[in-house]
């Protein structure tokens, strides 16, 4: 719901950042493996219970993976192409591994360290699931019929009312206040489950 609000504000900043890393030796495959790499350590430390570190690993994490897209396209303007479509399959897989990693971590270090239940996490671990596997073959499918949607990014996304920024804000409150961590999840997986019933309903709608 809010990412193209967000995409409004940080464009700029981030493309110009992304002119400060076009260097040799620097890739946008790289950075979205530097994401990788920080979005696990987070995850691992929130296992930990180190909140701290976990939060401040989350947020360099997905800064990382605001920063491969915009370095990648700047390449692109300039005549030094890379594999996009290599790159998006590389970013969105490495989406789904920090994020799934992200709540299992958050879930251990909760759970271990308090009497909160883990079945909120699981909830919230099933609607991602269901919700990817919609926006996924939507993007598939969209493709093969001629429908995509172009919004600059390497799939056709449908839009919904849980997205990129509200999973970033989300993950990072968790972090912030462990102790509710587990309310959060409960409410979080309604929203993300409501936001993947609209994507069912809008991708068949607009496929038909």
């Amino acid at each position: 719901m809010l990412d193209a609000a967000a995409r409004r504000v940080l464009d700029a900043p981030l493309a110009r950042a992304a002119g400060v890393l076009d260097r040799p030796g620097i890739s946008p495959d790289r950075i979205t493996a530097a994401g990788l790499v920080l979005g696990l350590a987070s995850a691992g430390a929130a296992a930990a219970a180190w909140w701290v570190p976990a939060l401040l690993l989350w947020l360099a994490s997905r800064l990382a993976d605001g920063l491969d897209g915009p370095l990648a396209r700047r390449r692109q303007a300039a005549g030094r192409p890379g594999d996009a479509g290599a790159g998006g399959f590389f970013d969105i897989t490495a989406d789904f591994l920090v994020y799934g990693s992200g709540v299992l971590g958050v879930a251990l270090g909760v759970v271990r360290t308090t009497d909160a239940p883990w079945e909120p996490f699981a909830a919230v671990l099933l609607a991602y699931y269901v919700n990817g596997a919609a926006f996924l073959a939507f993007s598939s499918l969209a493709e093969r019929a001629g429908r995509q949607i172009d919004d600059g990014r390497s799939l056709s996304f449908l839009g919904g009312l849980a997205e990129g920024t509200e999973t970033v804000v989300v993950h990072a409150l968790w972090l912030l206040l462990p102790a509710i961590a587990w309310q959060v999840a409960w409410v979080w997986a309604v929203v993300v489950g409501v936001s993947a019933a609209h994507r069912m309903w809008a991708g068949h709608r607009a496929l038909r």
